[in-house]
């Protein structure tokens, strides 16, 4: 999966940017936190795992 693609997925489930590290992203929804590096393909185990994370359904 890309990860621009992940991103605009976390945010249409109300996801937002809290802040960048120097290698990942951090993601909040609502009290939920999860990273995203800043690879362009994710594998699909860890973009179902920050999924779950923020508590949203997986899309491939």
């Amino acid at each position: 999966m890309k990860r621009n693609q992940l991103i605009k997925h976390i945010k249409r489930y109300n996801g937002f940017l809290l802040r960048e590290g120097s290698r990942h992203s951090i993601y909040q929804k609502g009290r939920l936190k999860t990273e995203i590096p800043r690879h362009n393909e994710i594998v699909d185990e860890l973009a179902r795992k920050i999924c779950k994370d923020l508590d949203i359904p997986f899309v491939r």
